[in-house]
């Protein structure tokens, strides 16, 4: 990577930081989405952040006036090309203590999809992919493991993330 890409992501990542603390201190309750995508070949979508490390789900933050799904499929697009068919199921909403008392995350299950050929990584999604559900990448967390059996399994979603 080139000094000026470093740089950038650096910044990026400071930003990111930056904001995400000041959303902790001025909001009464956050709000995000993630979706567990799985295709007809037993793989899961995931990506890995530039920001954060590990492999996880694709989703991120709800916006002002935009509903849990309409996030999700933003996301969705945003993150990996992806367009969520109708059948778009929430699976759960979890509490996430570890992002802060007042986190909320809406998952969902999307096995209705199509990809488009125009993802590249940038700032934000440095790589993704579909990985088999019994070969997970290395770095794969341990919540997005959790969801993902949750997901394939049918279980009931505990509480919290």
């Amino acid at each position: 990577m080139d000094p000026d890409s470093q740089r950038n992501g650096l910044v990026f990542r400071i930003a990111q930081r930056a904001f995400l603390f000041g959303a902790r201190l001025t909001r009464g309750m956050t709000l995000g989405v993630r979706a567990v995508v799985l295709d007809g070949d037993g793989r899961v979508f995931l990506v890995r952040h530039s920001y954060v490390k590990g492999w996880h789900l694709p989703g991120g933050g709800v916006d002002a006036g935009e509903t849990l799904e309409a996030a999700m499929r933003r996301e969705l697009v945003e993150e990996g090309a992806i367009t969520a068919g109708a059948e778009a199921r929430l699976m759960g909403v979890y509490l996430n203590r570890k992002a802060s008392r007042r986190d909320h995350v809406a998952v969902y299950v999307v096995r209705d999809f199509t990809r488009g050929e125009g993802w590249r990584p940038d700032r934000e999604i440095v790589e993704a992919g579909f990985f088999p559900l019994d070969a997970l990448p290395d770095g794969a967390t341990g919540a997005t493991r959790r969801r993902i059996r949750e997901a394939v399994e049918e279980l009931a979603p505990p509480a919290e993330w």
